[in-house]
């Protein structure tokens, strides 16, 4: 993301070209992690683009909602953070109400949410709220490496096991445990004709590294 006098701020240009990139990148095969970065210094995003908003209606502003929800559903965010909707006389729009809670609990979600306050990475892994929190380089993209390292992790293992543990664990969290199972063994159905299920386990039985090639 490249948006540096609006500090990444998404607005419906940017957020346009956002859902089109995914678009594109959702259908290339090749493609197996995705990391969203930063080009602008000391920021990653602000966030809506509020000046842009106060200049819609109030339709306007329910569309451009609707759309930010749809992105955010796509994608997830990460040094100082925090939903400050609150403190501008908002509150989270784009599913933060919903996603909070889910990561945190309620009562500490809405303690966040209802104060507007501000997260260090720090206290944010502490908290369990992102995965990893890394000490910042002199460039200013520790946090790209440490991506980039946890996506060559991935990259080796079996693509469409992954991608289909994703669909599990996603599409299970919206569900209780009972239908979260049956979507597990769904998605687990679908592996098993795999050429890759068939090589991990040559790969097991012969004592060699696996070579999966997303089939």
């Amino acid at each position: 993301m490249n948006r540096p006098r609006a500090r990444n701020a998404l607005g419906n240009v940017f957020v346009s070209e956002l859902q089109e990139a995914l678009a594109r990148l959702r259908e290339d095969q090749q493609v197996r992690v995705l990391l969203f970065r930063s080009c602008v210094k000391g920021v990653f995003c602000a966030g809506a683009d509020l000046k842009e908003r106060e200049q819609m209606s109030a339709a306007e502003v329910g569309v451009f909602i609707q759309r930010l929800r749809g992105l955010m559903n796509e994608i997830a965010s990460t040094a100082v953070m925090g939903l400050i909707e609150t403190t501008r006389g908002l509150l989270p729009g784009a599913g933060g109400t919903q996603r909070l809670p889910r990561c945190l609990g309620v009562a500490l979600a809405k303690e966040l949410i209802f104060t507007g306050r501000r997260l260090t990475g720090a206290q944010a892994h502490t908290l369990g709220l992102v995965n990893h929190a890394v000490g910042q380089n002199e460039e200013g993209n520790a946090a790209y490496h440490r991506a980039l390292a946890l996506a060559q992790e991935i990259l080796p293992q079996a693509p469409i096991a992954v991608r289909l543990g994703k669909v599990a664990i996603d599409r299970g969290m919206e569900v209780d445990i009972t239908s979260g199972m049956a979507i597990e063994g769904m998605c687990y159905a679908q592996n098993i004709p795999t050429q890759d299920r068939l090589e991990g386990m040559a790969a097991f039985r012969e004592k060699r590294p696996p070579k999966f090639v997303g089939k």
